[in-house]
């Protein structure tokens, strides 16, 4: 997608204006509408439109307009315009007319600031998102013509250069973060998702990455069984983004990167399984968000780490009663071959602790089924020992659109993951509280740091999306709230 910012629509084919709830047309929709002789007016007034956000009225052959069709898209409340409202709106406009056979879209904000500009272009390309890279028989009828965004601005150049600090790095990031959870795992494999994340050292990045000659060495024993039974060699990723003071103590955040999850010899039910190469949403998140803090520059310390593995059934798979030995020097009993998330996170979590000294640990997970039974497909669970960072987590999400909600973590309930021949199982008692166990056996790798663990089941892929910024499919969760967190939080 190209974006361009310019001081008027030019010969765009598409013009987009916003309008506000009781139809109230905004900026350049007020002039519009007095050079068409009342057109918009007459349009939304003949229809349902009302300025409602995500709400579009599409307008054609509107005479005294230069452009062949005007979008109208609803900015929400009369006015205001905040940022999710104004990221809505752009994206409506783009999905209104993205199969039109027109190849740009003007969108015009130059009553808006350019700071909201360039957020105007941002939403554009999130919304224009697709993952088509095996699609080899697509017609192009089946393929949105739109290809360059053009935003209206005041100031194009002031605009452009906002877009190009702060908005267009985390663009990216999410992109490729969509595409690492997009991606089947005959291609993303855990060696080859390695490389990938090592091709990031050209954003200033510094990416090591741990073969499993390494990992054995170091003691990584219990994410190593997890991965035993796959032909795939086992890795762990690490990068690190010095844009702080020197010296200054990194913040940290680690991924569950299981590449494909059938179970192992706790085997999945077939139906659904091809939905498990997103089992590494989490790390995809850490990746994304390391990615957005060296693209834009962030001014602070930070490490991610992913562990990357495939969870599969073989002759030399971890069985259920095996005891494993952790990084930390903790044993696991495993009763499940499929709760191996956690596993993975342990020694993680263990490594990053005791290597990076970090100010706290935020683990990212697509981590347990009975998170979506708690929360439904809206919400991602946020586990912490932490009040600063569940309301520095808390107040990130809702400004970007993502939605978290603080569970319980109670003490009462560590009895449950109790082992009668090990320190710890890897699973609760039954069914009950599953999630909550889940955080509580990996709290009890933290070694006492301050740590979040959001589990990002519910919110990683998305089957029928609502946000218009947000494509069905992968969602890159977590890129922004993170990102947003630091921003706020962090920096400086």
């Amino acid at each position: 997608m190209k974006i361009e910012f310019a001081a008027s629509a030019g010969a765009a084919p598409v013009l987009a204006v916003l309008a506000h709830e009781g139809r109230n047309l905004a900026g350049a929709g007020v002039q519009l509408d007095a050079a068409t002789g009342g057109a918009l007016s007459r349009a939304m007034n003949a229809g349902r439109f009302t300025g409602a956000k995500t709400s579009t009225q599409v307008v054609a052959g509107v005479s005294g307009c230069d452009a062949a069709t005007v979008v109208i898209t609803g900015a929400g409340e009369a006015g205001q315009v905040d940022d999710l409202a104004l990221e809505a709106a752009a994206g409506a406009a783009y999905h209104a007319v993205k199969m039109s056979g027109a190849d740009v879209l003007a969108i015009d904000v130059s009553h808006l600031s350019a700071e909201q500009a360039a957020r105007t272009a941002f939403a554009a390309r999130l919304a224009a998102y697709r993952f088509l890279k095996y699609r080899t028989t697509l017609k192009p009828e089946k393929t949105p013509s739109i290809a360059t965004i053009r935003v209206v601005a005041a100031d194009p150049k002031a605009a452009r250069a906002a877009y190009d600090a702060d908005f267009a790095p985390v663009a990216e990031a999410i992109e490729f973060s969509r595409d690492l959870v997009s991606e089947p795992a005959n291609i993303l494999y855990p060696e080859e998702y390695a490389r990938r994340v090592k091709g990031l050292e050209k954003l200033g990045l510094e990416v090591e990455v741990l073969g499993e000659k390494e990992l054995e060495k170091l003691g990584f024993r219990t994410l190593l069984a997890v991965g035993q039974g796959s032909v795939r060699d086992s890795q762990v990723a690490i990068m690190t983004w010095n844009g702080g003071k020197k010296g200054d103590q990194p913040i940290a955040f680690v991924g569950k990167g299981v590449c494909f999850d059938t179970g192992g010899i706790s085997i999945k039910p077939a139906e659904g399984m091809e939905e498990m190469k997103w089992d590494m949403g989490g790390s995809a998140a850490v990746v994304g968000l390391m990615h957005a803090l060296a693209g834009r520059k962030a001014r602070v310390n930070a490490v991610g780490v992913i562990g990357l593995v495939e969870n599969m059934p073989d002759g030399n798979a971890i069985r259920p009663g095996d005891v494993v030995e952790t990084l930390s020097g903790q044993t696991v009993e495993i009763l499940n071959t499929d709760a191996e998330g956690r596993l993975v996170l342990a020694d993680c979590l263990w490594y990053t602790q005791e290597r990076f000294k970090p100010k706290f640990m935020v683990d990212l997970a697509t981590l347990t089924g009975a998170m979506i039974v708690s929360l439904g497909l809206e919400y991602a669970g946020v586990f912490t020992n932490s009040d600063e960072l569940a309301e520095n987590i808390g107040n990130a999400a809702p400004k970007v659109g993502e939605n978290v909600w603080r569970m319980p973590i109670p003490t009462i309930y560590e009895r449950h993951i109790d082992s009668p021949i090990a320190d710890v199982k890897n699973m609760g008692n039954g069914r009950a509280g599953g999630s909550i166990t889940a955080a509580l056996f990996l709290q009890r790798f933290t070694n006492g740091v301050p740590w979040a663990h959001i589990d990002i089941a519910p919110t990683a892929w998305v089957k029928d999306s609502k946000n218009p910024t947000v494509p069905d499919g992968a969602v890159g969760w977590g890129v922004r709230t993170l990102d947003r967190m630091v921003r706020d939080a962090y920096e400086g």
